[in-house]
């Protein structure tokens, strides 16, 4: 049984931009508890974190890692998240795990792309906030400005509770005292601010205040878990992971202030659509939100989030409706790429079970229950790849690679694109993209060539026509024979079914029993395209007339006579190239939006609207042919100097122009068909 309690648990996630220092952070949080006896470097390649190869290589983490220390008598739950863009994916699903989000910003370079995206999701998920300015030391590094212009993105919420001092070789305390010397600001103004933002949690705390004009510092201390998880105040600490400077400092704050389990962000059972508080008793429940997979061994290791209850590893574990549960065996409590044993998972804990197939955002019972916890909602991977193995017979073993990658990463898509014959892989971005291929190589010693993917293109039709087909075989034997009439109409654009059905046989010129045989040859049609080997979609279907045969008729003529005068019938009824259009949102530097909107333009991209946000930054909305934006991640990062991002949604789909439409049609193949 753990030594610890639920309001014994902090749980808190490291999220920014990459560069901020987190891992560093981490080394030194694990350096300075005496759980390494070195501190570990990215810079040097000896992190106790980034353990894996394409990690140490890049000097910036990929994956999510947990770690746990025992500080002030409570045990710290921390997870250190990529910091890159491109691997926002495990960043935003350990906040699933946290009541704490743990800003860390760059000293010297201020508010990037991933502070204020990840702040604004953890802000979303209604978690608790505090943000450590990192590297303090930084040259050219102005913190007292930077603590302006984060007041100014992020709210006057936004309270310095130590500030640098002594030539930023220590800091200050500002909630123990309301005096002193710092590098920056003034301490009893920033002592003020924290009296008066925790008091606003409790109006007889209020009324006090206002009373007596001060309130003592354990008082405040007592209540600041609940300024913080309300958002009341959002603690604003410095530390230099390098030298330890206010590190120390940083593990006493969170292990005091930030928020238990039992005070922090209480997560929902959704059932039957509603929300409902999760049962607290002895029954378990949990969510995964990491999954990882061990490259020597390959056991697949699942992360789990207790929220009631007490897991036991003889216990019969559950996803959310399935009736047959499977004995998790051994709970483990990793610490970065290493782990031990627990005798049992409680309400409020992090730890992992091993070799079970659970993937992220799973909600895990130990007893047959419906429900399940909404994982947070996570950027579309929209920058794509087709596959292709260069080695012959290998398939199925790159097909099971990418497997594993999907069940890793929320962010990393694969499908086998039925229309295009291809295994299309999605990311965020391309050097998403270009670490899952090398780890398929290094790990799986798979090879693949690359190319873009083809563009989902669609057929459909603008005028009614009719059309017509007779099937005639004669081998010596008994024949075939089916013939057809029938009319095509345009539906609305983006109709909820791509085709709609009539069957306007009337006297028994087509017996009924060959309507499926002939709707089998429409629908064929229907995947294989008319014009340009795209599916068909927006059409009505009618059956007007035909002839049999008393010996001759059989379902695979009438199947071939249905898809030949449907095919008779599309030809005739002006068919048009449709091109899916996405809707965008590209957030620049307010000095980039000029040639942003320039390119968004050339690529046949119409504006709808464009967002001011604090810190000098711009959104830009536009809808633009998916088929104009393949390369865009690269054309991006070349105009904002890598201070851009953006995403995509599917919109809908338009007819294409003209010429673009002709080269697109001329460049289909169709294959020969011995029955037309």
């Amino acid at each position: 049984m753990p030594s610890y309690t639920e309001k014994d648990i902090r749980n808190v996630a490291l999220v920014g931009h990459s560069g901020a220092g987190k891992t560093s952070l981490c080394e030194a949080f694990l350096h300075g508890t005496g759980v390494t006896s070195r501190l570990g470097s990215v810079a040097d390649k000896t992190s106790h974190l980034d353990t894996d190869d394409e990690e140490k290589e890049r000097s910036c983490s990929i994956e999510s890692h947990v770690m746990n220390l025992s500080v002030d008598g409570k045990l710290l739950n921390i997870i250190d998240t990529p910091g890159s863009p491109d691997f926002i994916g495990p960043a935003i699903a350990s906040l699933a795990a946290v009541e704490t989000a743990m800003v860390v910003v760059n000293a010297a370079a201020g508010i990037q792309v991933n502070t204020r995206r990840m702040r604004d999701q953890a802000k979303n998920l209604g978690l608790a906030r505090i943000i450590v300015i990192n590297r303090i030391d930084s040259e050219n590094a102005d913190l007292a400005d930077l603590v302006a212009n984060l007041q100014a993105a992020f709210g006057s919420q936004l309270t310095p509770f130590n500030l640098p001092a002594g030539g930023k070789k220590s800091v200050i305390d500002c909630l123990a005292n309301d005096t002193g010397d710092s590098d920056i600001l003034n301490v009893a103004e920033c002592h003020t601010n924290i009296v008066e933002r925790v008091a606003e949690v409790d109006d007889a705390l209020m009324n006090r205040y206002f009373e007596d004009g001060s309130l003592p510092v354990d008082e405040v201390r007592a209540n600041l878990p609940k300024a913080v998880a309300e958002g009341k105040i959002v603690p604003v600490l410095f530390t230099n992971a390098r030298s330890g400077v206010g590190v120390k400092e940083l593990l006493s704050f969170v292990a005091s202030c930030a928020p238990s389990p039992a005070g922090g962000k209480q997560r929902m059972l959704i059932v039957g659509g509603e929300e409902k508080p999760i049962p607290q008793g002895n029954s378990f429940c949990g969510q995964v939100f990491k999954v990882s997979i061990e490259p020597k061994s390959n056991i697949k290791y699942a992360y789990i989030r207790g929220f009631s209850g007490r897991l036991k590893p003889d216990a019969n574990l559950t996803t959310s409706g399935e009736k047959k549960g499977v004995r998790p065996g051994h709970l483990l409590k990793f610490q970065g790429h290493d782990h031990k044993e627990i005798d049992e998972g409680i309400g409020g804990d992090i730890f992992a079970v091993a070799k079970l197939d659970l993937h992220i955002g799973d909600t895990v019972f130990d007893h047959t229950t419906e429900g399940r916890i909404a994982p947070p909602k996570f950027p579309n991977p929209m920058y794509s790849l087709a596959l292709e193995p260069k080695a012959r017979g290998e398939e199925s073993k790159i097909s099971d690679a990418v497997r594993r990658f999907t069940d890793c990463d929320p962010c990393f898509k694969a499908t086998h694109d039925a229309q295009t014959h291809e295994l299309v892989i999605s990311g965020v971005g391309d050097l998403h993209l270009r670490v899952i291929l090398s780890k398929m190589h290094k790990l799986y010693k798979l090879d693949v060539n690359t190319k873009p993917p083809k563009i989902p293109y669609r057929e459909t039709i603008t005028a009614p026509a009719e059309g017509h087909h007779r099937h005639k075989k004669q081998t010596g034997g008994a024949g075939q024979f089916g013939e057809v009439y029938l009319k095509v109409e345009p539906l609305p654009r983006g109709s909820e079914q791509p085709l709609e059905w009539s069957w306007d046989i009337f006297g028994g010129s087509i017996p009924g029993q060959f309507e499926p045989a002939i709707k089998k040859g429409v629908m064929e049609l229907m995947q294989q395209g008319a014009i340009a080997g795209f599916p068909l979609q927006d059409i009505k279907v009618m059956i007007t007339d035909g002839k049999h045969h008393p010996v001759d008729s059989k379902e695979v003529a009438f199947k071939t006579a249905g898809k030949y005068a449907f095919k008779d019938a599309v030809l005739k009824a002006k068919p048009v190239l449709l091109e899916p259009i996405v809707d965008i949102e590209v957030t620049v530097p307010s000095d980039n939006v000029g040639d942003i909107t320039g390119d968004l333009a050339q690529r046949r991209g119409r504006p709808s609207g464009q967002d001011m946000l604090p810190g000098n930054l711009t959104v830009i909305k536009a809808q633009v042919p998916l088929a104009r934006v393949a390369d865009y991640h690269s054309r991006l990062s070349s105009i904002s100097g890598g201070k851009g991002s953006y995403s995509m949604e599917f919109s809908h789909y338009e007819p294409v122009p003209a010429n673009e439409a002709q080269a697109v049609i001329a460049a289909y193949k169709p294959h020969k068909d011995e029955d037309e």
